[in-house]
């Protein structure tokens, strides 16, 4: 997700994450997790999760063995994580009465009862909240993305002070998407550098919005087919050691190079309602997807593949799907999907109408948010999209507003 919107104003004053930051390793005052054990299906990081579960993303529950014999340090933490959650949680109400409440009606009544229940959403950053607002019958979820999921071992290691600064470079880092789903290039570019995991906070954030709990956290891989491998200890000390050596890269050459290895670039999270028994699952996958890359690195559509006919969410997408080098991934959502919620950063309609594609409208758009996407052939497809087609009212921003900053969404499906 792209977009110009600035972090919460309410928020944004809270001390960044030091770019250069590193884990201490002194005196850690949160106890340390359990040692995650490695089994045939990887190492299963939940310990960590449910850590930043309760601690970044603000879950209900006494917090995790403080003491460690340092009353004092276990009192600031207190007091950090109390202030961290009472200013999430006041933005974190105000998106909960947005969209899982007033917004649930229209999500009712647009989308149909039998789309699939595994949810692709292309460029989609930390953004799983927004896949739970539109989709809450999704079993599967797989968002892709530049960022990189994160490394959860580190929350466990840190003092009370390394633990504020973190808190408040992430309550930064999403600002954006805890108040209006969508997040800037800048703030997820920035969550590379954090001790914290900011994609993986964000992911847990979204199942605390929902009513959610992670079950499971493993990191994996794709091999050549696409067939996902988890990470054993091995595999993950080995591609850390290698990240010692060599600084880790982005996917990305303007953006913040990650402070932890590729071994934590793609993350499972597998969840379950509270109180339910029933597993999804949620799947970060960290890839660029341009036409360059997958050429090069074509796991990610192949994985994809695999799924069959799927729903799709598309929005802040920088208007990438508009580009003649973002093709493929744009060829294969068009053979895949079955049902696609997007703003208009998702398929233009003469690309659609080309693959025999039906596009309905919602709220209104007179033009592309961002400047450098307005008055070309694309921008001119939706324009006169809404143009033809009769009002449908849309009472909420979810994804870009248009140059007008009105409102807008396209649903997508085959003819």
């Amino acid at each position: 997700m792209r977009t110009a919107i600035l972090a919460l104003g309410a928020l944004i004053g809270c001390r960044d994450a030091t770019a250069d930051s590193k884990p201490v390793a002194t005196t850690p005052v949160i106890a340390p997790a359990q040692t995650a054990a490695p089994s045939a299906d990887g190492v299963d990081f939940i310990a960590d999760a449910k850590l930043l579960y309760r601690v970044a993303a603000c879950a209900d529950g006494a917090l995790p063995d403080l003491a460690h014999g340092d009353d004092k340090a276990t009192a600031k933490l207190e007091k950090v994580v109390e202030h961290h959650c009472k200013l999430v949680m006041q933005q974190m109400a105000k998106f909960r009465t947005t969209y899982f409440d007033k917004g649930r009606a229209w999500f009712d009544s647009v989308v149909p009862k039998d789309v699939p229940k595994t949810v692709v959403y292309p460029f989609g950053g930390g953004d799983l909240i927004s896949a739970l607002v539109a989709f809450p019958e999704a079993t599967e979820i797989t968002t892709i993305s530049l960022e990189l999921a994160g490394d959860p071992r580190r929350l466990a290691t840190l003092t009370p002070s390394k633990v504020e600064q973190s808190l408040g470079g992430l309550r930064v880092e999403i600002g954006g998407l805890i108040s209006v789903g969508s997040n800037t290039s800048e703030n997820l570019s920035n969550g590379q550098r954090n001790d914290l995991p900011t994609q993986v906070s964000s992911f847990l954030l979204a199942l605390v919005a929902g009513g959610y709990e992670p079950v499971s956290m493993r990191y994996f891989t794709l091999d050549d087919s696409g067939d996902i491998h988890y990470l054993d200890q091995a595999a993950i000390e080995a591609i850390d050691k290698e990240a010692a050596a060599h600084r880790p890269k982005s996917l990305k050459k303007d953006w913040q190079s990650p402070n932890f290895s590729h071994a934590f670039a793609n993350v499972e999270i597998q969840y379950r309602k509270i109180g339910d028994s029933e597993i999804r699952v949620h799947r970060h996958i960290g890839w660029n997807l341009g036409d360059k890359y997958l050429a090069e690195h074509p796991q990610v559509v192949r994985h994809l593949e695999q799924k069959g006919s799927v729903t799709m969410l598309t929005k802040g997408a920088s208007y990438l799907l508009w580009r003649g080098d973002f093709s493929m991934i744009r060829a294969y959502m068009l053979e895949h999907l079955a049902w696609m919620l997007s703003d208009s950063t998702g398929i233009p309609p003469r690309l659609a109408k080309k693959s025999n594609m039906v596009q309905t409208t919602y709220g209104n758009y007179t033009g592309a948010f961002l400047e450098g996407a307005q008055d070309n052939k694309n921008d001119e497809s939706f324009i006169d999209l809404w143009a033809s087609q009769k009002h449908r009212r849309l009472d909420f921003r979810f994804g870009y507003v248009d140059k007008d900053k009105q409102a807008h969404l396209v649903v997508t499906r085959p003819r």
